[in-house]
């Protein structure tokens, strides 16, 4: 059923001035439609940032078939990324991201240097399987376009704590107060997840402002 199915067409949500375009990836386990899926995304249209949300093919089978799916192997992720990259103009800057999966798919096509983007913004990296001492950084050495990496600082995917040292060129981590790996901090942190997003998506326009001075 899934090679049947027709390439998806991303959910576009458009800020009245927009400084930039962004296509969202969604992470494994839950599609565009999720509640961090949609809270991100009306936090950085506050934010001026035009948002391209999309559905993997596995997620677009499990939305047909109200059936749960595993995610596609890595390489169709980046093809149906790119396909969803392809149709995006060129009338904006244009930058690629993500949740967890979605995120690490993105910093993946980063490598290439003839993508017609300017970088990639990714929320709850998954630098390893949680327990796990993986990790997925192996491509960081590779990007040809900047990487913003925005991390809860309890997210069992990569804490704060076990990455303080760890520096990458042309990557920089913005860490959000007690968040997990959805920005989901605990009730005595004082902050709420619907704050800590704010805060990523604010922290996003900064960095792309600072990347357009660069340009």
């Amino acid at each position: 059923m899934s090679s049947n199915l027709p390439m998806p067409l991303p959910l576009i949500e458009r800020p009245a001035k927009p400084v930039a375009r962004l296509l969202l990836a969604h992470g494994a386990g839950a599609g565009m439609q999720s509640d961090f899926m949609q809270w991100l995304s009306t936090a950085l249209v506050v934010e001026n940032i035009e948002v391209w949300r999309f559905n993997f093919p596995y997620m677009q089978q499990q939305v047909a078939e109200q059936k749960k799916r595993p995610p596609n192997p890595m390489p169709k992720l980046q093809q149906a990324f790119l396909q969803q990259l392809q149709q995006c103009p060129q009338d904006l800057p244009l930058y690629i991201g993500g949740k967890s999966m979605g995120g690490r798919v993105a910093s993946m096509l980063a490598v290439d240097a003839s993508l017609p983007i300017a970088g990639v913004l990714t929320y709850g990296y998954p630098f390893h399987a949680p327990g796990k001492q993986q990790y997925r950084t192996g491509h960081f050495a590779e990007l040809t376009k900047p990487l913003l990496i925005l991390q809860g600082e309890r997210d069992t995917f990569g804490t704060k704590d076990e990455l303080a040292d760890q520096h990458w060129p042309g990557v920089s981590m913005h860490w959000l107060t007690d968040g997990d790996h959805s920005l989901k901090p605990r009730k005595k942190s004082g902050f709420t997840q619907q704050q800590l997003i704010a805060e990523a998506a604010a922290v996003s326009r900064s960095w792309l402002n600072a990347q357009f001075t660069k340009a």
